[in-house]
């Protein structure tokens, strides 16, 4: 008796859709990157490893995971005019966001960190849209605006509770956001011309030289509690690596400008995942804008991104 294998549903066959769920998937992975950095770095009163450690050592192990990876998939040597964006795009996810957010950690918990996120999307769709020469219509950008205003509303109201409001690590934050929008705009462009498990893989080895002797200068002197580790070992192999192969995929496919707006719900996921790791909590205030943020997303997945006029000649 044959078996008849199922047909997937067409709108997964959709590219704009493939993009959107491999998106989704990076985004959940890297929600998770803040509590764990968190329990890795521990806190003031309890400090576990140093911020500086966290960024290069999981570089360093992401690094070496990724040699094995590109010797075993016969990855091609990145072509001469790729090494510039793939040191950029190193700059921003290698060494920029993750060095700026793990030394952050240690002074703001995972969801006052998880709102300053927020303002992620509009910074990666900005750098998209200026890389690939696109032109997001009107409605698109306001969906974006909108998305990010309810974040950053989000931020005031519980600034009165939670003391979300300015604070130095603020700065370092938002910093890094930018570093990691300049790494998502050149990964993604990069993962048109060449795998998009290839690109993080590249961007790590490149690093290498400079990662492994300055995590090796910064390695822990003390024990430390399992946790710490756990929390390194996540933000080594799913945030500085795994993660990746679907969010670069997912840019490459569904357009760097229109996948980009799915880290609005990331805010909300790194809360919903700092409640049982860390302790956090989370209230219907919180749910309620999630519900709010994430329709954004979907409103404006339909809005039209058009590619740029071509320049005229004189």
């Amino acid at each position: 008796m044959s078996t008849r294998t199922l047909p997937a549903p067409r709108w997964i066959d959709q590219p704009a859709n493939q993009g959107l769920l491999l998106g989704l998937l990076g985004v959940t992975t890297f929600a998770l990157t803040l509590p764990m950095t968190r329990l890795a770095v521990g806190t003031v009163d309890a400090p576990q490893m140093s911020g500086v450690f966290v960024a290069l050592g999981r570089a360093v192990v992401a690094a070496l995971l990724s040699i094995v990876f590109l010797l075993v998939t016969r990855a091609p040597l990145p072509r001469r005019e790729q090494l510039l964006p793939l040191a950029i795009t190193a700059s921003g996810v290698v060494f920029g966001f993750p060095l700026f957010t793990s030394v952050a950690m240690r002074y703001v918990e995972a969801v006052h960190a998880s709102v300053i996120v927020g303002v992620l999307p509009l910074a990666t769709a900005a750098v998209g849209a200026l890389l690939h020469r696109q032109r997001p219509s009107t409605g698109f950008w306001l969906c974006a605006a909108l998305g990010s205003a309810l974040v950053v509303a989000f931020a005031v109201l519980r600034s009165g509770s939670s003391g979300l409001s300015i604070h130095p690590a603020d700065g370092l934050l938002l910093v890094a956001m930018l570093f990691a929008a300049v790494g998502y705009g050149y990964g993604a462009r990069l993962s048109q011309g060449m795998r998009a498990e290839h690109v993080i893989c590249w961007a790590l080895v490149i690093a290498l030289p400079l990662t492994l002797p300055l995590a090796f200068a910064t390695r822990p002197q003390v024990p430390l509690q399992a946790s710490a580790w756990w929390g390194f070992a996540y933000t080594a192999v799913f945030s500085m690596w795994l993660g990746f192969f679907a969010w670069y995929r997912g840019l490459a496919i569904g357009g760097t400008v229109r996948v980009s707006q799915v880290q609005l719900v990331q805010p909300f996921l790194g809360m919903l995942f700092a409640v049982p790791l860390l302790g956090e909590s989370l209230d219907t205030v919180t749910l309620g804008f999630a519900a709010a943020v994430i329709a954004t997303v979907f409103i404006g997945k339909k809005m039209p991104v058009h590619a740029a006029a071509p320049t005229e000649r004189i």
